[in-house]
Order: C-alpha cells, then sequence, then structure tokens
C-alpha cells in the first residue's frame, strides 16, 4: 500500500478489525519510511450487474444513483443520510443476491417503494409518483387512501398480537 504522505511502497499493519457494517475490513497502517499512520478499508469486490431499463437498454447499477434518488425524495424529512446509506446497501445486497449479471428496472424501483415505505410514509409518497408518473391528483389520492389503508391494517394486526 502506498503512503499518502509520503508516497513509500512499504508499510505495516498495526491493527485489523472488522468494520461496523460487518462487510468491510479495516487496517491501520504505518509507513516504515516516515512513520505516518493511516486507515485503509478491504472491501469484497461485487461483480457488476447491469440494470435492463424499460426501452430494453442496459446501463451499470450505480449505488450513487440509488442513493441520489432516495436522498431526493426524503428532502426536508426527517430521515438521516444514514438510514437511507443502510437502506441502500440492504437493496443492494438483496438484488446481488437474486441476480447474477442483470436486473430489471422495475424490480429495483419496487424494491426502493418498499424501503420507502418502511422508513417515511411522505418520502413513499413523492418517489411513487415521480416513479409511476402520475398524471394527475386523483392518482395521488388514491396512492395515500392505499397508504392509509395499509397503516390501519398494520395497526389492527399488532393489536391482535400483542
Amino acid at each position: 500500500m502506498r503512503c499518502i504522505q509520503c508516497g513509500y511502497l512499504k508499510d505495516k499493519v498495526i491493527d485489523s478489525r472488522v468494520s461496523k457494517d460487518g462487510i468491510s475490513i479495516r487496517r491501520r497502517r504505518q509507513c516504515l519510511q516516515c512513520d505516518y499512520r493511516y486507515t485503509t478499508y478491504e472491501n469484497v469486490e461485487r461483480t457488476e450487474l447491469l440494470v435492463i431499463k424499460k426501452n430494453k437498454t442496459r446501463e451499470s447499477l450505480k449505488r450513487e444513483k440509488l442513493l441520489q434518488g432516495m436522498v431526493k425524495a426524503c428532502e426536508k424529512r426527517p430521515v438521516s443520510v444514514e438510514r437511507l446509506d443502510r437502506a441502500v446497501d440492504e437493496m443492494l445486497s438483496e438484488i446481488h443476491k437474486d441476480h447474477n449479471s442483470e436486473v430489471p428496472a422495475q424490480i429495483i424501483g419496487m424494491k426502493v417503494m418498499n424501503k420507502l415505505h418502511e422508513i417515511d410514509p411522505v418520502a413513499y409518497i413523492r418517489y411513487v409518483s415521480v416513479y409511476r408518473q402520475f398524471d394527475n391528483v386523483k392518482e395521488f389520492i388514491q396512492e395515500i387512501q392505499s397508504l392509509e389503508n395499509r397503516s390501519h391494517r398494520d395497526r389492527l394486526q399488532t393489536k391482535l398480537f400483542s
């Protein structure tokens, strides 16, 4: 590993441990020339997935694009970026587990909608309105009513099992 201070190529690992997320290894290193200490992370490299879009074109699945869409939906809402970051990691794990090389865009859209539904109902409605390309207010109202009905059902089920 090249020292970020002096560029020397030899170092020693002082400490290694699994990171908080459990999917990478954090290593503390010390340069053998200038004694500068720095941290590196070792991650598993996944195979690249391609997204099959509606028009049948393919593009690389980009984590940043997923996160950006969720951040936009949660704009001015009480949702932390850390929570969205975890949600994206969870979705990507599911997608990689279920698909080897290609994944339809609709599956990704559904996963994002489900995650946002769990996280924040307003963000969910924002995302759904863009994703499903609502044309009028009636479609908004129907989606909000279905959201309220699901919420009511969930409360009733919670009471049943309490």
